[in-house]
């Protein structure tokens, strides 16, 4: 092996493939990994394991407490609670995952183009953005949603609101992406390899995303995991006030609401969408958590 090669810096392949080894050697970073590994598998082979529809009701079996025949119990409307549960890991993975990865995308798009251009554009789009997250998530998120309910009226919801909630998760979002990678970004772009690319006749895109977002995706990586859980959150709020995805779809916050008022004949059919919930949120604050302590101290050293 030549002297260039022992010198030779990492791929980027190499890179990540290190950043992951750290990951699995962090106990809470794995265990947050694990969580969400077994909610995406019951996202995607959910109609296989559940036993029951989520929609299926057993009649000879209403508001039967939680056995070996149903894992969870069932709810007053005779619906097995762990079918409907293991379905429901679908709509938190289409909807949250959605809507994450969407407002992630735009808003370190934004962030990246507002940090290295600077001037008027990035003073209008601040001060809009400003505006945005100056409003609660949850307040916003009731008004975007009474904004398409009186502009589209019931187009809004024949297709169970599920459009209405993902525009929802990137308007309220977006901002608090492109403010965390814009910061990033105004403390890289004056460093001496951009100002190399600039000399060199490099494209802004070249330089944006090949020179900037390598330096920016350890501070996007944690964002993504928190807006996951925080989106996680919000889609289970908003189906809790009845605004959300609309029976009989197993949302998780939908059933927390329809189990509420029967607590005392079936208190299991809240416990399980709630430890659901929180397990999930958990998990990927565990995992963001884990990845920001890693990449600190690859930072770091």
């Amino acid at each position: 092996m030549t002297t260039t090669q022992q010198g030779a810096a990492p791929t980027r392949g190499q890179r990540l493939l290190r950043v992951f080894g750290a990951v699995l050697r962090d106990p809470a970073a794995v265990i947050g990994l694990l969580v969400m590994v077994v909610f995406l598998f019951l996202a995607v082979f959910g109609p296989l394991i559940a036993p029951y529809g989520f929609n299926e009701s057993i009649y000879t079996d209403a508001r039967q407490a939680p056995s070996a025949l149903h894992w969870f119990g069932t709810d007053n409307l005779a619906r097995d609670v762990f079918s409907r549960v293991v379905y429901g890991a679908r709509s938190v993975f289409v909807l949250a995952g959605t809507g994450t990865l969407v407002a992630v995308a735009l808003g370190a798009s934004l962030g990246l183009l507002a940090g290295y251009v600077g001037g008027w554009f990035d003073e209008l789009l601040m001060r809009f953005f400003d505006s945005l997250l100056s409003l609660p998530a949850l307040l916003l998120a009731l008004l975007i949603l009474g904004m398409l309910r009186s502009s589209f009226g019931e187009s809004v919801s024949s297709i169970g609101k599920g459009l209405g909630v993902l525009i929802v998760l990137i308007v309220v979002y977006t901002p608090i992406v492109t403010r965390v990678v814009r910061s990033v970004v105004l403390a890289v772009k004056s460093r001496g390899y951009i100002e190399a690319a600039r000399l060199q006749g490099e494209s802004t895109a070249r330089i944006l995303f090949r020179e900037i977002l390598p330096s920016v995706l350890p501070a996007l990586a944690v964002e993504a995991a928190l807006r996951f859980s925080y989106a996680i959150f919000l889609t289970s709020s908003l189906g809790f006030l009845g605004v959300g995805v609309q029976p009989p779809n197993p949302d998780w916050g939908l059933m927390v609401s329809e189990a509420r008022g029967n607590y005392f004949q079936t208190p299991w059919a809240l416990w399980y969408p709630v430890g659901a919930i929180s397990v999930i949120v958990i998990g990927a604050n565990l995992l963001a958590d884990g990845v920001k302590r890693v990449l600190q101290t690859r930072l770091e050293l």
